[in-house]
C-alpha cells in the first residue's frame, strides 16, 4: 500500500513538473518573445537569426574552408549581418552593444568541423535537436556522477524540470554552447565516478571551449588529483595531453591565435558592459571583485580539505556542487543560461534536504529562501500563462519580466546554502 502511495505521489509530482514546464514555454513563446519583437520594431533594433551558434559556426567555416581569420574585423561584420540582419551602426543609440565577434578559443572549430559544409539552417535544426538530447542526457549523467539512484519517475521529473526551466529554454532558443559544455562536464564527472579517468580528462579538455565555465572545475580536480596522485594521476595526464593537442592543432590552423583570442575576449568584456559578474551587479564592480576573491578563496580552502575524498562520496559530491555554484557567481557574465550548471548543486541540496533542515536555523533559512527563488520563475510564468487566457495579451506582456526577478538571486542563494551546509554534510559522512 505504501509503495502504491509513493508511486501515486511521484506521478503527481511529475504531472506538476510537466505543467510548470509547459507554463514556462508558453511564457517564453507567447509573452517574452512577442514583447522583445514589438520592442525591437518600436526602437529599430535589428533582429537576424539571433543564434549564438552562428558566430562560432561562421568563424569555423571560414577558417577551415577558406583560411580566414575568425577574429578579424571583416568577418565580424559578416557575422553581424547574419546574426542581426545587418552590421551594427555605432551612430544608432538603440543598436545592440554586443558585437557578436568570434571570442572563443580557436579549438572550438574542431567541435563544429563536421557542420561547416552544411547550410546554416540545417546546422541549426541539427544543433537544436542535439542540445535537447544532451541536456536531457546530462541530467542522468549528473545523477550517475553523484551516485544518486532514484526511481524512473523521479528521473523523468528532473529531466522535465530541466527542459522546462528558463536557463535551458533560453540556451535552446539561442543555441548556446553552454548547454554542450554542461553536458561535457556532466559526462566527465560521470567518467570519474566510473574510474575512467582517461575519458574524463579528454571530455574536460573539450569543455574548456568556454574557459570561464571550466576553469574552477579544472583547478578543483587538480587539487583532487593531488589528494591521491598515485590513483588519480591519469586524469591529470589525460587532460594535459588533450589540452596540448588542442592547443597545438589550433596553432597549426591559425598561428598566433592566443594573442588574438585574448584581444577578442578583452574587447568582448568591454562592449558587453565590462564583464560584470552576478556579484558585480548585486554589489558594485569594486565590492563584487573583492567578494569574488573571498568566495573563491573560501571555496578552494574547503575543497582542499576534502581532496582525499573518493569519487561518489558525500564530500566529493558536495565539492562538485560548491565549485559549480562558485563559478556561477564569479564569472564575468550573468546570463541565465549558465545556471544550467547549478543542477548538480540542486540535486545535492534536494538529497540532503532533511539534513540541512535539521542542522540549524541558518541552514533552514537558506533552504527556504533558495527554494523560493528557484521556484519563483515557474510560479510567475504559470501565473502569466493563466492570465493570458483571461486578459488581453498586450496587458499581460507588460509584466513579461516577472519570472526573471530572482535570476540574480538564484546562484547566490544556491552558493550560500552549499557553504552553510558544508559542515553538516561533513559531519554526516
Amino acid at each position: 500500500m505504501r509503495s502504491l502511495r509513493d508511486m501515486t505521489k511521484q506521478l503527481y509530482i511529475l504531472l506538476g513538473a510537466g505543467l510548470m514546464a509547459v507554463a514556462m514555454w508558453v511564457w517564453v513563446q507567447d509573452i517574452a518573445i512577442p514583447h522583445q519583437q514589438s520592442d525591437a520594431v518600436a526602437r529599430g533594433i535589428p533582429r537576424g537569426n539571433l543564434s549564438d551558434l552562428y558566430p562560432r559556426w561562421l568563424g569555423a567555416r571560414e577558417l577551415l574552408l577558406h583560411r580566414r581569420d575568425p577574429y578579424s574585423a571583416d568577418l565580424t561584420r559578416e557575422i553581424q549581418t547574419g546574426y542581426y540582419g545587418r552590421p551594427l551602426d555605432p551612430t544608432r543609440p538603440d543598436d545592440p552593444k554586443d558585437q557578436q565577434a568570434f571570442a572563443y578559443p580557436v579549438y572550438v572549430v574542431f567541435v563544429l568541423a563536421p557542420t561547416v559544409e552544411m547550410p546554416f539552417p540545417v546546422v541549426q535544426r541539427i544543433f537544436l535537436a542535439l542540445l535537447v538530447m544532451v541536456t536531457a542526457a546530462s541530467v542522468l549523467w549528473w545523477m550517475q556522477a553523484l551516485g544518486w539512484s532514484i526511481s524512473v519517475t523521479a528521473r523523468l521529473t528532473w529531466i522535465v524540470l530541466a527542459l522546462g526551466c528558463f536557463p535551458v529554454i533560453q540556451g535552446i532558443k539561442l543555441q548556446q554552447l553552454t548547454l554542450l559544455v554542461a553536458a561535457l562536464l556532466a559526462a566527465s564527472m560521470m567518467a570519474i565516478s566510473r574510474r575512467n579517468l582517461v575519458w574524463a580528462g579528454i571530455l574536460l579538455a573539450f569543455a574548456t571551449i568556454k574557459p570561464q565555465l571550466a576553469l574552477l572545475v579544472v583547478l578543483w580536480l587538480c587539487i583532487w588529483v593531488v589528494g591521491n596522485w598515485r590513483e588519480r594521476q591519469r586524469l591529470f595526464w589525460s587532460f594535459a595531453v588533450s589540452m596540448a593537442v588542442l592547443l597545438a592543432a589550433s596553432e597549426w590552423v591559425l598561428p598566433g591565435w592566443i594573442g588574438k583570442f585574448r584581444a577578442a575576449s578583452a574587447a568582448y568584456y568591454q562592449y558587453t558592459g565590462g564583464g560584470k559578474s552576478v556579484l558585480d551587479v548585486l554589489l558594485s564592480p569594486t565590492w563584487g571583485r573583492i567578494v569574488s576573491v573571498i568566495v573563491v578563496s573560501l571555496c578552494m580552502v574547503l575543497v582542499w580539505g576534502l581532496r582525499h575524498a573518493a569519487a561518489g562520496t558525500a564530500d566529493f559530491r558536495w565539492s562538485l556542487g560548491l565549485v559549480l555554484a562558485t563559478t556561477l557567481v564569479i564569472i564575468p557574465m550573468f546570463a541565465p543560461y549558465n545556471q544550467l550548471l547549478l543542477i548538480p548543486a540542486l540535486m545535492e541540496i534536494v538529497r540532503a534536504m532533511r539534513l540541512l533542515w535539521r542542522q540549524s536555523r541558518v541552514s533552514r533559512f537558506f533552504l527556504a529562501v533558495t527554494g523560493l527563488v528557484v521556484a519563483w520563475p515557474w510560479i510567475a510564468a504559470a501565473s502569466l500563462a493563466v492570465a493570458l487566457i483571461f486578459l488581453p495579451a498586450r496587458l499581460v506582456r507588460e509584466a513579461w519580466a516577472l519570472p526573471l526577478y530572482t535570476s540574480l538571486a538564484i546562484p547566490v542563494m544556491v552558493l550560500a546554502l552549499m557553504l552553510a551546509g558544508t559542515n553538516a554534510v561533513r559531519l554526516e559522512r
